[in-house]
């Protein structure tokens, strides 16, 4: 690293909101819930926070979930191992991108919101009265389906901000930022400019920086909700070839309606399935070739194959 800093003052104050989803991780819920009581190339650089350490294993336990008297999860349990890329598949509708947001205390943060059961992030239950969402939500990282850079921020301060909203102080941020940028896998294709505004990449390009912002923060788990559905393959392809190299140093959740992705990216499948008369749940999960090639129910086959959705 050059002595000399890489980035300049952050562009845009962050004390002050800011017209982005992923400020939203980092504020207070705007309602209490409780019925039946919710980031590789290197290793961390001196002065970041720690990434290395044991992997973190993620348990959800009878999940339920409501919006106002409309139930949507029906008590899920899922086990999502250390190290593991585990997808959730299934048609849209079917509550997967709620039981993500709940896997980090974001579906809180909807008025009408309620659940039941428990999370747990290595044996302990996020949902704890004694759990802050903001710490939570710097364990369990979110990556949003649509890239969502603060656009006239440098690059470099996309990568810091993540940082600054999660008030982390660290004593060289340089070395977050490039540390975050390798892990990203992005590195080699902006160190030379990192002053330019994060807007100016590539769809791709942009959704491997908000994976760098949110790694800047060493969460141990990584949720991702649909990150490839806006991409083009190749960009789609980059941002597979990250996921493939974080699983061994990060335990990620995705969300994905591209059979073939889930195929390639995940280790454990969990298939969701709703009607018009019960709310999500689980139909089955397991190892996902087992999940594909073998499964147990006929509904899973048909899915996977093609057949609905």
């Amino acid at each position: 690293m050059s002595e000399q800093p890489l980035g300049q003052p952050l562009d845009q104050p962050l004390d002050q909101p800011l017209d982005n989803g992923f400020d939203e991780l980092f504020r207070q819920p705007r309602a209490e819930v409780g019925r039946e009581t919710m980031v590789m190339d290197q290793a961390a650089p001196a002065g970041a926070p720690a990434a290395g350490g044991p992997l973190s294993r993620l348990e959800a336990r009878n999940v339920s979930a409501w919006f106002g008297t409309h139930k949507v999860l029906e008590r899920v349990s899922l086990d999502m191992e250390p190290g593991t890329v585990t997808a959730l598949i299934g048609p849209s509708g079917c509550g997967k991108s709620t039981f993500l947001r709940i896997l980090n205390r974001m579906h809180e943060m909807i008025k009408s919101a309620e659940l039941g059961g428990q999370v747990l992030l290595d044996g302990d239950d996020i949902y704890d009265r004694r759990e802050r969402p903001t710490d939570v939500r710097k364990r369990i990282g979110m990556v949003f389906q649509k890239p969502n850079p603060f656009p006239a921020m440098s690059i470099y301060d996309n990568v810091a901000s993540g940082l600054k909203l999660a008030g982390i102080k660290v004593s060289n941020k340089d070395q977050v930022v490039e540390a975050s940028l390798r892990r990203a896998g992005l590195w080699n294709e902006v160190y030379r400019r990192l002053r330019t505004p994060g807007g100016s990449l590539s769809g791709g390009q942009q959704q491997r920086l908000c994976i760098a912002r949110s790694l800047a923060v060493s969460p141990k788990v990584l949720l991702m909700d649909e990150p490839c559905s806006a991409l083009d393959p190749t960009s789609t392809r980059r941002v597979e070839d990250t996921i493939a190299e974080l699983q061994s140093q990060v335990t990620i959740v995705i969300v994905t309606h591209n059979m073939q992705q889930a195929q390639r990216v995940s280790q454990k499948c969990a298939f969701f399935l709703a009607t018009d008369k019960t709310p999500g749940h689980i139909v089955e999960s397991g190892p996902t070739q087992q999940l594909f090639e073998d499964p147990r129910d006929a509904r899973t086959a048909d899915y996977v194959n093609g057949r609905f959705g």
